[in-house]
């Protein structure tokens, strides 16, 4: 009977799991980080999984293609993705974005909590990840505004100069994102306009939770 009981807290207590995807410059990231905060959750975004180039030239890492699904290890990702979501602790690589390598012998532990918001721009294009989430959301933004809002990022957070962003975005950003993270909107549940206001997204997804029963009652404490 213990453990019986034992067997169905454990259920209980496994994360409701949100995968978020949209374009770079979408709103994505801010909207992943406040539902989180909102919902008391983990924001787990894509990126430590990048593959380690280490055994590439500097220069020629410089030049891959990082909005392409492919430099992604997808497998890793999807196991500890799922790991988390059965309400299982992970090690999650740490990546060093200053040399396009993995740190090695070191992983960063990651507790699994209430809510489970995966985040990044191939969340919904890897099919192995898809049966893992209870809701798919897609931020759907206009090219002109995410060209915009990489631009200002790019050039305030990361001293980098505007000619330089606009070459980058035409020649890999966008006919990536027309390639590969579009077209994963068709996996969404629900499809979130990126031009609104940040309050207003926040209650569109809190508002198809509830309707999918996923905040009321979970964990005992959700009534929104």
């Amino acid at each position: 009977m213990n453990s019986l009981l034992q067997k169905v807290k454990a259920r209980e207590r496994r994360p409701v799991a949100i995968g978020i995807a949209g374009c770079s410059g979408s709103g994505k990231t801010t909207l992943a980080a406040e539902l989180a905060r909102t919902l008391g959750g983990i924001h787990f975004h894509l990126d430590n999984y990048y593959l380690d180039l280490g055994h590439m030239p500097l220069e020629e890492r410089k030049r891959q293609n990082f909005d392409d699904p492919a430099l992604i290890e997808s497998a890793l990702l999807a196991r500890q993705v799922a790991a988390l979501a059965r309400g299982q602790a992970i090690d999650r690589p740490v990546y060093d974005f200053g040399t396009y390598t993995r740190v090695n012998d070191r992983t960063e532990r990651v507790e699994p909590g209430s809510f489970l918001i995966v985040e990044g721009l191939f969340a919904l294009y890897y099919p192995e990840l898809l049966p893992i989430y209870h809701l798919r959301v897609y931020i759907d933004t206009p090219d002109g505004l995410c060209f915009e809002r990489r631009l200002r990022r790019d050039i305030e957070q990361r001293g980098r100069m505007a000619e330089s962003v606009k070459e980058q975005y035409e020649a890999t950003v966008r006919p990536s994102s027309m390639a590969y993270v579009r077209p994963s909107a068709k996996n969404a549940d629900l499809i979130v306009d990126g031009s609104g206001a940040l309050d207003w997204k926040i209650e569109r997804v809190v508002n198809e939770l509830r309707v999918r029963a996923l905040l009321a009652g979970h964990m005992g404490i959700w009534s929104f």
